[in-house]
């Protein structure tokens, strides 16, 4: 099995910083692609950014030049720093990671179990 456990959310002001962790732990052979999602109340989720294993990454319009994710191959962990958050920021915050768990089995997508980051004064 394969776990994912995010960390460092909570409440934030406007303009505020967080940074987000998520470990992946487990039966696990290769991490592939690593992201952040997110979702609010009454929407759907969204991809925010992600990182690939070489280190490139793609980020959501709405938090360029905000977030950025990094990740820690040998740690198996990605990160998501967010800076000058807004309310609309406001969401659970999902870690998912691409993962092989044995050669020859196929790539399989985990989820955290997501955690709250609110904005607000």
């Amino acid at each position: 099995q394969v776990q994912l456990v995010e960390s460092g959310g909570g409440l934030v002001q406007p303009g505020g910083s967080l940074r987000l962790s998520c470990a992946a732990s487990g039966s696990i052979l290769s991490i592939y692609d690593m992201g952040w999602y997110r979702q609010a109340p009454g929407k759907q989720r969204e991809l925010v950014a992600i990182i690939t294993s070489g280190g490139s990454t793609n980020y959501a319009d709405s938090v360029k030049g905000r977030f950025t994710i990094s990740r820690d191959n040998a740690k198996r962990t990605v990160y998501l720093q967010m800076n000058s958050l807004k309310p609309e920021d406001t969401a659970v915050y999902y870690c998912n990671a691409d993962v092989r768990q044995r050669t020859y089995t196929p790539r399989e997508p985990y989820w955290g179990q997501g955690t709250q980051v609110t904005v607000s004064s």
